[in-house]
């Protein structure tokens, strides 16, 4: 086995085979739920529940309990999102992409403060509260839950705080072991940067028309 090879992959060796091959479908249908947001397209939550079914079962093995909840929140909120965005706000339009109101970055920065406080309860009632991994898990989650509300929503600025967390996560998922999972927050990474751009234009495009 190389250098390079074991660096990167080395702590597989002691996985098991299925665990691997779930992390590799989760990663792939992570990599289509975020491809299909960049689109605009309502498949993100259909695929972006599959990756978050696997990866609550196989965080939850690996007692990773900050991550298991992101997943487990993001199921949730694919659900609404999924009514949201199909929802029609006349005959034959659905929501459209907009940017955050007031009362929703007042909602925004409730549910950041309160992420962490539930957050950190859960690390210390479950005696997890003890390396920085748990301080920087608290605070990806608190961004993660916002921008998945946000997205929920359809509000552009949901790709800032998808950004930030996935910036966060590459490194700290490689530190963790999750090898395919910190290359799937680095394709992430990008994806949300283009991501951010085509709603932008279409947000453009949009207020052009009216």
């Amino acid at each position: 086995m190389s250098p390079t090879f074991e660096f990167f992959f080395g702590q597989y060796s002691d996985y098991e085979t299925l665990d691997i091959v779930l992390e590799i479908v989760a990663v792939i249908f992570g990599f289509l739920s975020v491809w299909y947001s960049k689109k605009n397209s309502v498949s993100v939550f259909p695929t972006g529940m599959i990756s978050t079914i696997i990866f609550v079962y196989l965080l939850f093995k690996w007692e990773l309990l900050g991550d298991m909840m992101i997943n487990a929140y993001y199921f949730i909120m694919s659900v609404y999102g999924w009514y949201i965005w199909t929802r029609k706000i006349d005959e034959i339009h659905v929501t459209p992409i907009s940017t955050t109101t007031f009362n929703e970055k007042r909602v925004s920065i409730a549910i950041f403060f309160a992420t962490l406080l539930f957050v950190y309860l859960v690390y210390k009632a479950f005696g997890k509260w003890t390396s920085w991994v748990a301080y920087v898990d608290t605070i990806t989650t608190a961004i993660f839950f916002v921008g998945m509300w946000l997205m929920a929503r359809r509000k552009i600025e949901n790709w800032v705080f998808w950004i930030i967390g996935d910036v966060i996560s590459v490194p700290l998922y490689f530190y963790k072991g999750f090898t395919f999972t910190s290359f799937q927050y680095l394709g992430f990474t990008v994806i949300a940067i283009f991501g951010y751009l085509a709603w932008k234009k279409n947000l453009n495009n949009n207020l052009q028309t009216v």
